[in-house]
């Protein structure tokens, strides 16, 4: 018997979690659940995380979480509860499969089988923000080697053990040079260690536009955070709905078993809602605590019920569909089914799955880091780049001296284009004049003297070479 936290959550999910707990129970279930209350009502009782102390335990001590969807309120500073719990858990990996189940749910891509494994910890879901200037924002994208070593690990041990052939890194390197440079480095580095699986790489917008286009080239999917989230749903609506999508959030601890979709608020209370992605995040679960007999029992009896015709309004059709039911009939005729197997989907065996266990990230040996210049970053309510690179090059000194002016990462100075439009945000970037490294003494005399100058440095990032390669990018059309 193994002791699980439930959340119902807010909208739909107390409907879909009773009807997937009503249907992994009448399977033989061996779970004991320890319900807790998250989302709406405990952030609208003053909680701005929406979750008290004591559910934390609870999830902390179960170290299993089956959470229905729940609501966000707008406004007053509310951060996602989604993703608090996938980062203070360290549920670094997002499992979600999206396979076709043609001819008995509409879909254009009926070959389609692939499972998309996204980084759930960095990169912009980070969630670190700044107003800088009037007209300016930034939010900071962190992507660190070991996030990405676990990610794109966990993506090859999961293909090896569930069969896959290939496994496909989705980044946009090409542009953002440092940050998915490095998840793209690493995949060819770990890949190596798996010479059976093929592996390939593709840009991220020509690589969704595959996805979407021709589904059935792709196996196993890994990819940051941002786009993982992106293409997870595309890809579950072109299976044939959102509403069939469930995922895995897998840590070292603990995990977190969920649909992918929303709270649908306009459908709460209306037994309309499908429960099947709410089902497909439980299978999982049973999965990953061992109980691979009922998680392959309702699978199976979930492909026959579909194979039926028993569908929920969502993907009822009348040309495919026999008949259209609501949320408890559908989890009823589920329960009818538990012994029983589709006949022209294909049927599930889950007798050689195991959790994927990922060895703790071993820290590398330090690197040779010089510290060669840095960015000193200029809130300027000029509009001329000349008449600020003649302001800057007056804080010049014998070591460090302005290399150029950036405008939203375009160079704007020397040698700009009028046509180049300027924000009040301006990169101005200082490097060593001989070539040589530099102390940090030195950086703080040019910001004091750009005070007594009256220029408003707001921020300032060093520029460092970490064994001889530089470890920042060039500006645009540098």
């Amino acid at each position: 018997m193994k002791k699980i936290t439930v959340a119902k959550g807010d909208g739909i999910g107390p409907e879909i979690m009773d009807a997937t707990l009503d249907i992994i129970l009448a399977a033989g279930a061996r779970i004991e659940i320890d319900e807790i209350e998250v989302g709406e009502k405990v952030y609208l009782a003053g909680n701005t995380s929406g979750i008290a102390k004591a559910s934390w335990e609870s999830i902390r001590s179960n170290k299993v979480f089956l959470k229905a969807p729940i609501t966000t309120p707008q406004g007053g500073g509310y951060k996602s509860l989604n993703v608090t719990t996938r980062k203070m858990l360290g549920l670094y990996a997002n499992i979600r499969p999206c396979s076709s189940l043609y001819p008995f749910v509409e879909t254009k891509h009926k070959n389609m089988d692939m499972v998309i494994i996204r980084e759930n910890e960095e990169d912009l879901y980070a969630g670190i923000e700044h107003q800088q200037t009037d007209e300016v924002v930034q939010c900071l994208k962190l992507v660190s080697r070991p996030g990405c070593e676990k990610i794109i690990r966990y993506a090859f041990e999961y293909a090896k053990l569930y069969g896959r052939k290939k496994v496909t890194c989705f980044t946009k390197d090409n542009i953002m040079k440092q940050t998915d440079g490095l998840f793209h480095e690493v995949f060819n580095e770990i890949g190596y260690e798996y010479p059976d699986i093929e592996k390939e790489h593709w840009i991220i917008d020509i690589g969704a536009a595959k996805m979407a286009d021709t589904p059935e080239i792709f196996d196993v999917i890994v990819t940051l955070n941002l786009y993982g989230d992106v293409i997870s749903d595309i890809a579950a609506q072109i299976a044939g709905s959102v509403g069939l999508a469930g995922s895995a959030n897998i840590g070292q601890e603990c995990a977190m078993f969920e649909a992918i979709h929303g709270s649908a608020p306009r459908r709460a209370g209306q037994n309309m809602a499908n429960p099947s992605g709410l089902l497909q995040g439980a299978v999982m679960m049973l999965n990953h605590i061992g109980q691979n007999d009922i998680a392959e029992k309702v699978q199976n009896a979930w492909l026959k019920t579909l194979e039926d015709g028993i569908h929920t309004y969502d993907i009822y059709k009348e040309n495919t569909s026999k008949e259209k039911v609501g949320t408890k009939e559908f989890a009823q005729a589920v329960i009818s089914r538990l012994d029983q197997s589709p006949k022209i989907l294909k049927t599930v065996n889950y007798s050689e799955v195991s959790p994927i266990i990922i060895k703790p990230y071993q820290r590398k040996p330090s690197t040779k880091k010089e510290l060669v210049g840095f960015d000193a970053f200029v809130h300027w309510k000029g509009l001329d780049p000349n008449e600020l690179g003649e302001i800057i090059s007056k804080l010049n000194t014998k070591s460090l001296t302005i290399n150029m002016i950036t405008n939203r990462g375009i160079k704007v100075w020397p040698h700009g284009f009028e046509e180049t439009f300027c924000t009040d945000h301006w990169r101005c970037r200082f490097k060593a004049a001989d070539g040589k490294t530099i102390s940090k003494r030195e950086i703080v005399n040019i910001l004091w003297a750009a005070i007594q100058n009256g220029i408003d440095v707001i921020k300032t990032e060093n520029l460092y070479y970490f064994d001889d390669k530089a470890g920042f990018s060039l500006g645009q059309g540098q």
